[in-house]
């Protein structure tokens, strides 16, 4: 809460268990909401090879989506809100049911969806120079940091999100290229993990929250004056542009 506060990043946290950072998350949502956030929606992160390998992980983790991390696409987004933003393109879902784990199947995940949007997922980190492990990030809000979500929503019954890629750029520069299959073999994979996860916690994924299911690509960096344009198959591009005056290289 101090390096959200102070826009200073902290050290990695050491000796944490998972279940500890679960406990750290959940008590600065609890902080968030008293003091007037509204949950939105939640978002499964590190479920690609990819973003693992990035990252020095190997298992997924989820973190909360607030209605003030949304951005309109193409909208100037703050680049100074930040400590040291990257951008992932995701699949993102909009669902028409409720979920709630344990026993949810995938079947019941692509029923629950009434559609799917390309988004971009800006993450952060309050660690400083991202030093994470597993526990460190969960403890960060799964390093969440904002979001912007395009605007064609198409239902799954339109098209097959395994096999849906998506051409990331970079201030025009390809950059990233992926596919949907990079997020644990399916996005609805991820959506059925994440409520399976925290259904235990008594939580339930609300009738039309947002779910990022997890990057396609690796992360890429981002700062004041970049724009970062995801360009998917199906559901066309959105677009994250930073604010800011650009820092001499």
């Amino acid at each position: 809460m101090q390096a959200y506060d102070s826009g200073v990043p902290i050290p990695p946290f050491t000796g944490l268990t998972v279940e500890d950072a679960y406990d750290v998350q959940l008590r600065q949502v609890a902080e968030w909401k008293a003091a007037g956030r509204i949950v939105k929606g939640h978002k499964v992160g590190l479920t690609s090879a990819a973003i693992q390998r990035q990252l020095g992980v190997d298992s997924p983790d989820y973190g909360h989506l607030f209605a003030d991390m949304f951005f309109v696409d193409g909208q100037p987004i703050p680049a100074d809100a930040y400590l040291s933003p990257r951008v992932e393109p995701e699949i993102g879902f909009v669902l028409r049911k409720p979920l709630a784990g344990p026993g949810v199947t995938v079947a019941d995940a692509l029923d629950a969806i009434a559609h799917a949007v390309a988004a971009l997922e800006i993450i952060d980190s309050r660690i400083e120079d991202w030093k994470i492990d597993l526990p460190n990030t969960i403890a960060d809000n799964a390093s969440s940091g904002g979001l912007v979500l395009g605007s064609t929503p198409l239902p799954l019954d339109a098209f097959d999100p395994r096999t849906t890629g998506v051409v990331l750029r970079r201030n025009g520069r390809i950059v990233q290229t992926g596919a949907g299959a990079a997020v644990l073999g399916s996005p609805v994979n991820a959506l059925a993990w994440l409520a399976n996860t925290v259904g235990p916690l008594g939580i339930t994924l609300d009738p039309g929250a947002v779910v990022l299911p997890g990057a396609l690509t690796a992360a890429v960096g981002a700062a004041a004056g970049d724009t970062v344009t995801a360009t998917f198959a199906h559901l066309g591009s959105v677009t994250a542009t930073f604010a800011g005056t650009p820092e001499e290289k």
